[in-house]
């Protein structure tokens, strides 16, 4: 596998370069900028040309970037715009699934969402990266049960164009489980749950776009804000 070239944006010095010690140790990655502002962040991804940037969601900035603490969220939305090439990680210290949310809310495609907990968990941000490098999206699980407990979906009545079994599969793609784990959970066969799947994109008018991560665009539909 190809070394993956990374710009890491962190406003506190110890904290980023623990963490470009660790995406290094890795073998993946290649750190070719660590920045502590913003502003530093869009030079460098326009420079550098990286796979991925990873980003804190809080850093400092200039006037046109600073957003109700949401710096990090603001530079992903317009490196994206910039190049699609771009991979973005956002990192949170927040489980409100509203920055989440924002970071999503122009598409899902090679954007993730994790809270900084996951930097100590290797595996995890580097699956992230890999996901987010090759167009995917990552939800954190802990906003993933935030969204869940805040919409009250075990309560509530499912959505009307959902029956109560596409529902019980897009909880379980909330979770982030993939066919199979969805099969193994609910004791059905792969090819069932492909056609729920496929029901619920189409129910939820979600067409197979390149743009558009469709699990999680699914989740974030049924989710999110109406």
């Amino acid at each position: 596998m190809a070394e993956l070239r990374v710009v890491l944006a962190e406003d506190h010095y110890l904290v980023r370069e623990g963490t470009r010690r660790l995406l290094e140790a890795s073998g993946e990655i290649g750190v070719v900028a660590a920045v502590g502002t913003a502003d530093e962040l869009l030079d460098a991804a326009r420079r550098l040309r990286p796979d991925v940037v990873v980003t804190d969601i809080r850093m400092p900035g200039s006037a046109d970037l600073v957003r109700a603490g949401m710096e990090g969220i603001d530079a992903a939305h317009r490196i994206r715009s910039a190049s699609r090439d771009i991979g973005v990680v956002v990192l949170s210290q927040f489980a409100d699934a509203l920055f989440a949310l924002d970071l999503f809310r122009d598409g899902t495609e090679g954007r993730a969402y994790l809270l900084k907990d996951r930097v100590g968990d290797i595996d995890e941000l580097l699956g992230a990266i890999r996901s987010v490098a090759v167009g995917g999206s990552v939800i954190d699980p802990k906003v993933v049960e935030g969204l869940l407990a805040r919409r009250g979906v075990r309560d509530s009545p499912p959505p009307a164009e959902l029956t109560p079994r596409e529902l019980d599969v897009l909880r379980e793609m909330a979770h982030g489980l993939s066919n199979g784990g969805i099969a193994r959970t609910l004791h059905l066969s792969i090819s069932a749950i492909e056609k729920h799947v496929n029901s619920i994109f189409m129910k939820l008018a979600l067409e197979n776009s390149p743009d558009t991560h469709r699990r999680v665009a699914a989740v974030i539909a049924y989710l999110g804000p109406r």
